[in-house]
């Protein structure tokens, strides 16, 4: 269980490829990224449907940006625990008060920080950011919900497969 999670890493909106990606490739860059963390994948239909409720904006000329990519990374990680609504408004409370580029870095930063904190792989580090504000706070909250989601959710899932094999062993 440990392991997937072990080397965990996100990529930075600076790694982020911004040439311009087909709806196919978005999602298999999404998915290629968060499959360690062992929750459900990203499809098609879903990114269509974020674009349709305007969590996203529309793809250019059918390509999708560095942009779209953050945004699908942020969604496809928290969307187990916060609503399509919340996540507008979080977007909206993001671009009141951070850049996307910045807001996006803090969320990587926060999250592999908490995600290794949660699986007992190094202590979390205090304080991540310089200022301290609502929308910081908003925003750690929601990664302590969706870590402690995963961390559960590949618990029960180490759990049920030792059960599986103890009953195949007798």
């Amino acid at each position: 269980m440990i392991e997937a999670i072990e080397g965990f890493r996100l990529p930075r909106y600076a790694q982020i490829p911004d040439v311009g990606l087909y709806l196919e490739q978005v999602v298999r860059y999404v998915n290629t990224h968060l499959a360690p963390l062992g929750e459900p994948e990203l499809t098609s239909s879903m990114v269509s449907n974020y674009v349709k409720q305007g969590l996203i904006s529309s793809p250019i000329k059918k390509s999708y940006t560095a942009e779209h990519l953050a945004r699908l990374l942020f969604i496809a990680v928290v969307k187990p625990v916060v609503p399509l609504e919340g996540l507008r408004m979080m977007f909206s409370i993001q671009g009141d008060n951070y850049t996307l580029p910045t807001a996006y870095d803090y969320f990587c930063d926060e999250f592999e920080n908490m995600l290794g904190a949660a699986f007992g792989l190094a202590p979390a580090r205090e304080g991540l950011g310089e200022t301290q504000s609502d929308a910081k706070d908003l925003l750690r909250n929601t990664i302590v919900a969706t870590v402690n989601k995963v961390y559960l959710d590949r618990y029960l899932e180490e759990y049920q497969k030792q059960r599986e094999e103890a009953s195949d062993e007798r």
